[in-house]
């Protein structure tokens, strides 16, 4: 993860990468931006095919994609009036959703029975989109 120099060693500075870490991981941390990761791995998409694929409102694509672009995960380019989302690094992004998938499916219930994180939980506010219910 992050390292510093420390005079001629390179020592990790664990405490920052760990934050830097906990960053990347809340840009995942919600459904809808989960769904239009998992979307924009197709390919190319205007915020108004992600509203019509996800069900989601307009501001709210709108919303989580600023989100995502402020995180380095997804980028646009124009095309006329509109905005082509793309992601900025899909190997990767797709490498971490992968990853999540087969770790999820190891734990089996455990995320979704925690009391504080999982679907009951007091931390998540959101429910699942449709784009992303399995």
């Amino acid at each position: 993860m992050a390292m510093i120099e420390a005079g001629s060693d390179t020592v990790p500075d664990e405490a920052a990468a760990m934050a830097v870490a906990a960053c990347l991981f809340h840009g995942f941390s919600d459904p809808s931006r989960l769904a239009i990761l998992r979307h924009l791995a197709l390919g190319e998409h205007r915020v108004v095919d992600l509203t019509g694929h996800l069900g989601l409102a307009q501001s709210t694509v709108s919303k989580h994609l600023a989100c995502l672009r402020d995180c380095g995960l997804v980028e646009s380019r124009p095309e006329g009036r509109a905005s082509m989302f793309s992601l900025t690094h899909p190997e990767a992004t797709l490498a971490v959703l992968e990853s999540a998938e087969r770790l999820l499916s190891l734990t089996g219930d455990a995320v979704a029975l925690c009391p504080v994180y999982g679907v009951d939980g007091s931390a998540m506010h959101t429910s699942v989109p449709a784009g992303l219910a399995s």
